[in-house]
């Protein structure tokens, strides 16, 4: 082989050479590329998914406090509506209790009603004597009725007519003005007791309001409200 063969065969090495250098620098710089993409694809999806889930932490921030305002002022519109019903009841328990000093001024009817609230507090006490106290403006007519009451209850009880004590030292508080608008009152009635005070029957008319009063407010809520308040 002669020197001209050998140089072209060198040249021939080497364009071989620098081709498949060539062939790797190229395959080298695309799968770079490649994994260069890859990786800015999965940075540019992590930052999305980021991105994301911090839009629906703060849509459910969002949210929850929409609910709890929502709820907030729900809350308070009951609390509203409900005092305003019990503005309205209590009212009209005071314009009933407004009513009941009208009962003590027809003395006939007055008198009558006294007499069925002594017998109805014996019947309920059942003791052989009571203490009995009312307002000082009745005492007159209480004991007009005095001996009606006794008789009217031992008839219906079947015992001796009870011994009735009337306090003389200590009556029930007045019936309410506009002088006393806040000082204890009381609208009528009697309050009797055993002679040791361990049983006691309080029989006044504001008793007996409070009693039916309470008694009949779901009724009273229903046919003002359309509804049984609990």
């Amino acid at each position: 082989m002669n020197d001209a063969d050998v140089s072209k065969q060198i040249q021939q090495m080497v364009r071989f050479i620098r081709q498949e250098a060539e062939e790797k620098a190229n395959e080298i710089s695309v799968s770079a590329e490649e994994e260069f993409n890859i990786e800015k694809l999965q940075l540019v999806e992590a930052e999305k998914k980021k991105i994301r889930q911090e839009y629906e932490r703060k849509e459910k921030q969002v949210d929850i406090r929409k609910k709890i305002e929502y709820s907030m002022q729900l809350n308070a519109s009951r609390i509203k509506v409900l005092q305003g019903q019990d503005d309205v009841v209590n009212s009209m328990k005071e314009a009933a209790a407004k009513e009941l000093l009208n009962v003590s001024r027809d003395h006939h009817v007055y008198r009558k009603l006294l007499n069925d609230l002594i017998v109805q507090s014996l019947l309920r006490l059942k003791e052989p004597a009571v203490l009995l106290r009312c307002r000082k403006d009745d005492l007159h007519l209480v004991e007009s009725v005095l001996d009606s009451a006794k008789e009217e209850y031992a008839r219906k009880a079947g015992v001796h007519p009870p011994e009735i004590i009337v306090d003389n030292l200590v009556y029930l508080p007045p019936a309410p003005s506009h002088h006393n608008a806040h000082d204890l009152h009381c609208s009528g009635g009697v309050v009797l007791a055993s002679r040791d005070g361990k049983i006691v029957c309080e029989n006044t008319l504001d008793a007996r309001l409070d009693v039916v009063f309470r008694k009949k407010l779901p009724e009273i809520r229903k046919w003002l409200f359309g509804q049984v308040a609990a």
